[in-house]
Protein backbone atom coordinates (compact mmCIF):
# COMPACT_ATOMS: atom_id res chain seq x y z
CA UNK A 1 0.00 0.00 0.00
CA UNK A 2 2.86 2.59 0.80
CA UNK A 3 3.87 2.06 -2.29
CA UNK A 4 0.36 2.52 -4.29
CA UNK A 5 0.33 5.91 -2.14
CA UNK A 6 3.81 7.01 -3.54
CA UNK A 7 2.68 6.65 -6.76
CA UNK A 8 -0.21 7.88 -6.86
CA UNK A 9 0.93 11.21 -5.37
CA UNK A 10 3.15 12.94 -7.69
CA UNK A 11 0.67 12.17 -10.01
CA UNK A 12 -1.85 14.23 -8.28
CA UNK A 13 0.07 16.73 -7.21
CA UNK A 14 1.22 17.42 -10.78
CA UNK A 15 -2.74 17.62 -11.90
CA UNK A 16 -3.61 19.71 -9.11
CA UNK A 17 -0.73 21.91 -8.69
CA UNK A 18 -0.12 22.86 -12.91
CA UNK A 19 -0.94 26.41 -13.90
CA UNK A 20 -1.62 24.95 -17.19
CA UNK A 21 -5.21 23.20 -18.42
CA UNK A 22 -6.08 21.93 -22.24
CA UNK A 23 -8.28 19.70 -22.62
CA UNK A 24 -8.59 16.01 -21.55
CA UNK A 25 -5.74 16.48 -19.51
CA UNK A 26 -7.74 15.41 -16.53
CA UNK A 27 -8.67 12.66 -18.62
CA UNK A 28 -4.74 10.88 -19.12
CA UNK A 29 -4.13 12.00 -15.14
CA UNK A 30 -7.03 10.01 -14.40
CA UNK A 31 -6.13 6.94 -16.34
CA UNK A 32 -2.48 7.22 -14.77
CA UNK A 33 -3.74 6.93 -11.60
CA UNK A 34 -6.22 4.16 -12.02
CA UNK A 35 -3.11 2.43 -14.06
CA UNK A 36 -0.94 3.08 -10.74
CA UNK A 37 -4.09 1.25 -8.69
CA UNK A 38 -4.62 -1.35 -11.39
CA UNK A 39 -0.88 -1.94 -11.81
CA UNK A 40 -0.73 -2.06 -7.59
CA UNK A 41 -3.44 -4.80 -7.14
CA UNK A 42 -2.04 -7.05 -10.39
CA UNK A 43 0.79 -7.78 -8.76
CA UNK A 44 -0.67 -9.25 -5.61
CA UNK A 45 -0.84 -12.80 -6.56
CA UNK A 46 2.96 -12.66 -8.33
CA UNK A 47 3.97 -11.73 -5.21
CA UNK A 48 6.38 -13.54 -3.64
CA UNK A 49 7.96 -14.31 -6.92
CA UNK A 50 6.11 -16.36 -8.96
CA UNK A 51 8.79 -18.97 -8.60
CA UNK A 52 8.10 -19.78 -5.29
CA UNK A 53 4.67 -20.68 -7.07
CA UNK A 54 6.34 -23.12 -10.27
CA UNK A 55 6.69 -26.97 -9.06
CA UNK A 56 7.80 -29.60 -10.33
CA UNK A 57 7.48 -33.49 -9.77
CA UNK A 58 6.65 -32.16 -6.28
CA UNK A 59 9.92 -30.18 -6.22
CA UNK A 60 10.21 -26.33 -5.89
CA UNK A 61 14.09 -25.34 -5.18
CA UNK A 62 15.98 -28.10 -7.56
CA UNK A 63 18.36 -27.56 -10.16
CA UNK A 64 15.92 -29.50 -12.71
CA UNK A 65 12.39 -26.86 -11.32
CA UNK A 66 14.96 -23.98 -11.88
CA UNK A 67 15.51 -24.79 -15.32
CA UNK A 68 11.80 -25.89 -16.11
CA UNK A 69 10.74 -22.80 -15.10
CA UNK A 70 13.30 -20.44 -17.02
CA UNK A 71 11.75 -22.14 -20.26
CA UNK A 72 8.68 -21.82 -19.72
CA UNK A 73 8.62 -18.22 -18.25
CA UNK A 74 11.52 -17.18 -20.52
CA UNK A 75 9.79 -13.54 -21.22
CA UNK A 76 9.80 -10.96 -18.71
CA UNK A 77 6.49 -10.48 -16.61
CA UNK A 78 6.40 -7.59 -13.83
CA UNK A 79 8.92 -6.00 -15.19
CA UNK A 80 7.97 -5.35 -18.26
CA UNK A 81 4.49 -4.20 -16.68
CA UNK A 82 6.60 -1.77 -14.68
CA UNK A 83 8.57 -0.29 -17.74
CA UNK A 84 5.09 -0.07 -19.67
CA UNK A 85 3.90 2.17 -17.12
CA UNK A 86 6.94 4.42 -17.16
CA UNK A 87 6.80 4.84 -21.02
CA UNK A 88 2.95 5.78 -20.34
CA UNK A 89 3.74 8.09 -18.04
CA UNK A 90 6.22 9.51 -20.20
CA UNK A 91 3.69 9.99 -23.32
CA UNK A 92 1.67 12.12 -20.97
CA UNK A 93 5.07 14.18 -20.15
CA UNK A 94 5.94 14.78 -23.22
CA UNK A 95 2.90 16.64 -24.08
CA UNK A 96 3.46 18.94 -20.24
CA UNK A 97 6.63 19.65 -21.26
CA UNK A 98 5.38 20.98 -24.89
CA UNK A 99 2.55 23.28 -23.08
CA UNK A 100 5.37 24.66 -20.64
CA UNK A 101 6.95 25.81 -23.18
CA UNK A 102 3.74 27.43 -24.65
CA UNK A 103 3.95 29.27 -21.39
CA UNK A 104 7.80 29.94 -21.63
CA UNK A 105 7.53 31.50 -24.79
CA UNK A 106 5.89 35.00 -23.91
CA UNK A 107 7.56 35.15 -20.62
CA UNK A 108 10.89 35.11 -22.34
CA UNK A 109 9.67 37.34 -24.78
CA UNK A 110 8.67 39.75 -21.29
CA UNK A 111 11.85 39.97 -20.45
CA UNK A 112 13.39 41.93 -23.71
CA UNK A 113 10.79 44.94 -23.87
CA UNK A 114 10.91 47.97 -21.96
CA UNK A 115 7.99 50.10 -22.72
CA UNK A 116 3.89 49.74 -22.03
CA UNK A 117 3.42 49.50 -26.05
CA UNK A 118 5.89 46.64 -26.54
CA UNK A 119 4.55 44.73 -23.68
CA UNK A 120 0.41 45.19 -24.62
CA UNK A 121 1.94 43.87 -27.92
CA UNK A 122 3.58 40.68 -26.00
CA UNK A 123 0.07 40.21 -24.25
CA UNK A 124 -1.34 39.93 -27.53
CA UNK A 125 1.13 37.26 -27.93
CA UNK A 126 0.12 35.41 -25.57
CA UNK A 127 -3.65 35.46 -26.13
CA UNK A 128 -2.50 33.27 -29.19
CA UNK A 129 -1.57 30.58 -27.16
CA UNK A 130 -4.54 30.07 -24.86
CA UNK A 131 -6.35 32.10 -22.32
CA UNK A 132 -6.70 32.16 -18.31
CA UNK A 133 -9.92 31.09 -16.62
CA UNK A 134 -11.85 31.75 -13.89
CA UNK A 135 -9.12 30.03 -11.35
CA UNK A 136 -6.26 31.82 -13.05
CA UNK A 137 -5.16 28.22 -15.23
CA UNK A 138 -3.81 29.36 -18.68
CA UNK A 139 -6.17 27.20 -20.93
CA UNK A 140 -4.59 26.33 -24.34
CA UNK A 141 -6.77 27.17 -27.03
CA UNK A 142 -6.31 23.99 -29.65
CA UNK A 143 -8.20 25.97 -31.76
CA UNK A 144 -5.35 28.74 -32.91
CA UNK A 145 -2.88 26.73 -33.63
CA UNK A 146 -2.78 23.73 -35.63
CA UNK A 147 0.74 22.62 -34.52
CA UNK A 148 -0.07 22.26 -31.03
CA UNK A 149 -2.75 20.33 -32.20
CA UNK A 150 -0.81 18.07 -34.52
CA UNK A 151 1.95 17.25 -31.11
CA UNK A 152 -1.30 16.86 -29.43
CA UNK A 153 -2.18 14.28 -31.71
CA UNK A 154 1.21 12.96 -31.41
CA UNK A 155 1.03 12.14 -28.06
CA UNK A 156 -2.16 10.50 -28.04
CA UNK A 157 -1.27 8.03 -31.26
CA UNK A 158 2.13 7.28 -28.84
CA UNK A 159 -0.29 6.89 -26.15
CA UNK A 160 -2.32 4.10 -28.14
CA UNK A 161 1.00 2.59 -29.82
CA UNK A 162 2.44 1.85 -26.31
CA UNK A 163 -0.91 0.53 -24.75
CA UNK A 164 -1.45 -1.81 -27.82
CA UNK A 165 2.24 -3.20 -27.13
CA UNK A 166 1.90 -3.51 -24.35
CA UNK A 167 -1.94 -5.53 -24.85
CA UNK A 168 0.44 -7.51 -26.81
CA UNK A 169 2.65 -8.79 -24.34
CA UNK A 170 0.27 -9.58 -21.94
CA UNK A 171 -1.60 -11.95 -24.09
CA UNK A 172 0.86 -12.79 -25.87
CA UNK A 173 4.16 -13.50 -23.82
CA UNK A 174 2.15 -13.64 -19.96
CA UNK A 175 -1.33 -15.19 -20.96
CA UNK A 176 0.15 -17.82 -22.98
CA UNK A 177 2.57 -19.03 -20.42
CA UNK A 178 -0.28 -19.43 -17.75
CA UNK A 179 -2.74 -21.75 -19.47
CA UNK A 180 -4.32 -24.32 -17.90
CA UNK A 181 -1.30 -26.73 -17.82
CA UNK A 182 0.44 -29.60 -16.08
CA UNK A 183 3.41 -28.69 -18.69
CA UNK A 184 5.56 -31.33 -19.44
CA UNK A 185 9.62 -30.08 -19.25
CA UNK A 186 12.62 -31.74 -19.93
CA UNK A 187 15.64 -29.47 -20.31
CA UNK A 188 19.40 -29.94 -21.13
CA UNK A 189 20.48 -30.26 -17.64
CA UNK A 190 17.83 -32.77 -16.85
CA UNK A 191 16.73 -34.91 -19.51
CA UNK A 192 14.16 -36.97 -17.37
CA UNK A 193 10.54 -35.57 -18.08
CA UNK A 194 8.87 -33.50 -15.18
CA UNK A 195 5.47 -32.87 -15.25
CA UNK A 196 5.12 -29.05 -13.69
CA UNK A 197 2.33 -26.66 -12.41
CA UNK A 198 2.00 -22.91 -11.22
CA UNK A 199 -0.17 -22.75 -8.17
CA UNK A 200 -2.88 -20.04 -8.55
CA UNK A 201 -3.05 -19.73 -11.68
CA UNK A 202 -6.82 -18.32 -12.19
CA UNK A 203 -5.53 -15.63 -10.17
CA UNK A 204 -2.12 -14.67 -11.98
CA UNK A 205 -4.45 -14.76 -15.59
CA UNK A 206 -7.13 -12.73 -13.36
CA UNK A 207 -4.19 -9.45 -13.06
CA UNK A 208 -3.66 -10.22 -16.68
CA UNK A 209 -7.00 -9.79 -17.76
CA UNK A 210 -7.48 -6.88 -15.59
CA UNK A 211 -4.45 -4.77 -16.79
CA UNK A 212 -5.03 -6.03 -20.72
CA UNK A 213 -8.99 -4.34 -19.83
CA UNK A 214 -8.03 -0.76 -18.66
CA UNK A 215 -5.20 -0.61 -21.07
CA UNK A 216 -7.95 -1.73 -24.45
CA UNK A 217 -10.42 1.12 -22.69
CA UNK A 218 -7.40 3.66 -22.88
CA UNK A 219 -7.01 2.60 -26.61
CA UNK A 220 -10.55 3.33 -27.25
CA UNK A 221 -10.74 6.54 -25.64
CA UNK A 222 -7.97 7.56 -26.82
CA UNK A 223 -8.67 6.80 -30.46
CA UNK A 224 -12.06 8.74 -30.02
CA UNK A 225 -10.31 11.27 -28.67
CA UNK A 226 -7.89 11.31 -31.71
CA UNK A 227 -10.78 11.58 -33.85
CA UNK A 228 -12.80 14.27 -31.88
CA UNK A 229 -9.52 16.40 -32.20
CA UNK A 230 -9.17 16.10 -35.58
CA UNK A 231 -12.58 16.68 -36.57
CA UNK A 232 -13.29 19.32 -33.86
CA UNK A 233 -10.07 21.54 -34.05
CA UNK A 234 -8.39 20.64 -37.76
CA UNK A 235 -11.87 20.34 -39.30
CA UNK A 236 -13.89 23.19 -37.22
CA UNK A 237 -17.09 20.86 -37.06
Amino acid sequence: MAALVTGLIPILRTAVNATTNYTGRSLWFGFLCIRVVILFLAELPLLPKMGSDFTCNGTRDSICTNACFNRLFHKPMVSAWNFMFVLVILSVMIMELFISHLRSRPQKRSCQVKTDMVLEGQGTEEAQVGTKDSTGKMVIDLFRDRGTVGFYLFSITLRILIESWFIYVLLVWNLTALDNGPYKCSTDICSELRVCVVRAAPEKRMSIYALASISGMIVVCSALFCIYAIVHYLCHF
